[in-house]
């Protein structure tokens, strides 16, 4: 049960005053999740600041810098009716003048929150139009009891679509007062050691800093909090393994013909790599205890055919195997690549994702409740309560840091004892695996498989656009195939990056109908279609964002070309430059990116062209920015995690895992009542799966 204490931070955010349901849908966007509640408010730490303790005068006042300036209300310039000027209002200090200018407000509003004569304060950003101060809509204006109101450094927090940085304000200033004084659910010896404030005063001095320390990621607060959701982490994964362990696992023990057999169907040979992991995950899942590995292989490097030999490992014996992947077009890119080599050694597979239904996806189902199937590929699909196996053996789970640990255990609860084996295409470093995964047997598939070639990298600058266009032009006059990844889907007005769709009907207005389009808000089958043309060689440029990513295979790519590269994290680059060099001729990755480059952008580029080692890049990665790139993901912030930075908070990582070892040594399920404050703990930063490891004893 959970902790009545916690009850206030899992109410609705809609108990909160003034967000109903018009509101909650924008909120919803903006917390990741469909009924978002009071902590998930909470944990949505601000990603900036302004420090509004920068009082100049206008004289002073540095342009397109927030401020805080005191003024005199001067005069009011109403638009002439029927036209769309705007207002403006003329204010002045001792030593200058200032404009403000109001669009599409009605001027007796403005009038009366700006009185002729009166002394107001404004924040926002002074900005120099035809040499005059111009204010454009100011962020506050305020009297003199609203001064006295305003907080010294104010917090910024990202927004979506229908959501104003007052609302989100006004909304966390509800919140923070449903905070109880909580129970310490740190040890007190460590809080005492590192001067940390309590759950309460962290959460307060975050969202309502009184200095820049309360607001920095590396200050006394966040670090706090930050320990807090690495230690819950280090908890669940601790019960969660002692639990499979305690659990015990169902040994496969086959003998070894269905895996020759296949093996024989291959029309190529396996490198080193692969042969030892297929070994390793044979004896891991002819052991009694359950098998939890992670298989990490650089871009081409052959983990889907690791794969289909752990799955016969266990077919021999009668049982099942299924591999989840996150995206229909990876699910459906590991059937086109497994079904051939399975149908050549008599094993039965099937896919199922969102878009099978009715009868197929019945059929499917009934073939699996008996057995037929050995293999189930798929999406979330997999998930579904009403999918059930025979004996399932083997969870697969691919690109796995794109589903939680509560994903990953759901498919794996779809059998008894299954055996578990995780795949990126994304090599993590060790901090990382540790990190997200506690102590794991690791498989590195770093060799590439024979015939792969070294794939030419250059930077160019966004300058030369039109020789990039030309040289595409080349690449396809000469039978070749081109990506052109753009980071946008369409023109934003918040942003100058090339957006896919543009880029499309500009390529297709030079190569007409060889032009083709594909990205993550079309359907299922219309990106599925568009991919299908391009594999075909119907399409001979395909424009996309990063839906690419993964998961494509056409040998006959030879040329990736990708814009504003400086926008990318360094891993991403990486994965969507292993599209091309997939065949036999030779590979060019055009890196368009757009001057001047920062320091940081210029040492990824530089990498980049130097390195083709997947586990080298993700180190230096992890080096530059954090791992957010490192997993493919956002870009602070690792999947699962709303306030840890391990960039920033790796220190607090061994701290983490050793705490967390020194409580289970205590009381290894958590059970007592001086353990209380630790289950609450895991409540609050959403380890449930966990907990019900606690409540199945």
């Amino acid at each position: 049960m959970r902790p009545a204490a916690l009850d206030p931070l899992f109410a609705p955010l809609t108990s909160l005053k003034g967000i109903g349901p018009k509101l909650e849908r924008p909120f919803a966007r903006l917390l990741g999740r469909e009924a978002p509640r009071v902590v998930d408010l909470l944990f949505h730490l601000p990603s900036g600041f302004v420090d509004r303790r920068a009082r100049p005068t206008l004289a002073e006042a540095i342009p397109d810098t927030d401020v805080t300036v005191e003024i005199r209300v001067d005069g009011h310039q109403p638009p002439p009716p029927g036209r769309r000027a705007p207002h403006r209002t003329y204010v002045s200090d001792a030593t200058g003048d200032l404009v403000l200018v109001f669009f599409n407000m009605d001027a007796t509003v403005l009038e009366r929150m700006l009185p002729v004569g009166s002394t107001r304060w404004l924040c926002g950003r002074i900005a120099l139009y035809d040499g005059m101060r111009q204010m454009a809509h100011p962020d506050r204006i305020l009297d003199e009891a609203g001064l006295a109101r305003l907080p010294p450094i104010e917090p910024v927090y990202p927004l979506v679509e229908g959501l104003a940085a007052g609302q989100v304000r006004r909304a966390m200033e509800a919140a923070l007062a449903r905070i109880l004084d909580l129970a310490e659910m740190l040890p007190a010896q460590l809080v005492a050691a590192q001067g940390w404030p309590s759950f309460r005063q962290a959460l307060h001095a975050v969202h309502k800093p009184q200095g820049l320390n309360d607001i920095a990621v590396t200050g006394l607060p966040w670090q706090r909090l930050a320990f807090e959701e690495l230690l819950a982490h280090q908890l669940t994964l601790a019960l969660t393994r002692a639990h499979q362990i305690e659990a015990g696992g169902r040994a496969s023990r086959g003998d070894g013909a269905l895996v020759e057999r296949l093996r024989g169907t291959l029309p190529f040979r396996l490198t080193q790599a692969q042969e030892e992991a297929v070994r390793a995950i044979r004896e891991d899942i002819a052991a009694e205890k359950r098998m939890l590995r992670l298989l990490q292989g650089d871009v081409g490097s052959g983990k889907t055919v690791v794969a289909l030999m752990a799955a016969a490992c266990v077919m021999e014996t009668g049982r099942q195997a299924a591999l989840m992947a996150p995206t229909e077009v990876l699910a459906r890119q590991h059937q086109e690549t497994i079904a051939p080599l399975a149908a050549r050694a008599g094993i039965e597979v099937a896919l199922l994702t969102g878009r099978e239904k009715g009868r197929a996806r019945q059929a499917i189902l009934d073939r699996l409740r008996t057995g037929e199937i050995g293999l189930l590929m798929g999406t979330h699909a997999l998930i579904q309560p009403d999918v059930a196996f025979k004996d399932l053996a083997l969870a697969i789970v691919d690109e796995q840091h794109r589903f939680g640990v509560e994903q990953r255990l759901t498919l794996a609860r779809k059998g008894a004892a299954a055996d578990m084996l995780l795949m990126t295409a994304t090599p993590i470093p060790r901090t990382l695996v540790l990190t997200l995964f506690g102590d794991m047997a690791i498989s590195e598939l770093r060799e590439k498989p024979p015939g792969r070639q070294k794939i030419d990298t250059r930077s160019v600058s966004l300058d030369r656009l039109e020789d990039v266009v030309e040289a595409a032009g080349r690449a396809i006059a000469a039978g070749a195939q081109a990506y052109w990844i753009c980071p946008l889907v369409e023109e934003s007005d918040l942003s100058d990056l090339a957006a896919a769709t543009d880029r499309h009907e500009a390529l297709k207005a030079r190569f007409g109908a060889a032009v083709d389009l594909v990205h993550g808000k079309m359907s299922g089958a219309d990106k599925d279609a568009a991919m299908a043309r391009f594999a075909s060689g119907e399409a001979r440029i395909l424009v996309a964002t990063t839906v690419v990513e993964v998961g494509v295979n056409v040998p006959n790519a030879t040329l990736m070309v990708i814009e504003h590269a400086e926008r990318f994290g360094l891993a991403q680059l990486h994965q969507l430059r292993g599209r091309v060099g997939r065949g036999e001729k030779a590979s060019t990755c055009l890196l368009l990116y757009k001057a001047p480059l920062g320091e940081t952008a210029k040492a990824r580029l530089a990498m980049l062209r130097a390195s083709e080692d997947g586990f080298a890049i993700a180190e230096e990665d992890l080096r530059l920015r954090g791992e957010g790139d490192v997993l493919g993901t956002r870009q602070s912030g690792f999947p699962g995690f709303a306030l840890a930075r391990l960039e920033l908070h790796s220190a607090l990582l061994p701290e983490a895992r050793a705490t967390a070892a020194a409580l289970l040594a205590r009381d290894e399920g958590l059970t007592s009542e001086d353990s209380a404050p630790l289950r609450a703990l895991l409540y609050l930063h959403g380890r449930d799966a966990a907990m019900r490891f606690l409540a199945a004893g």
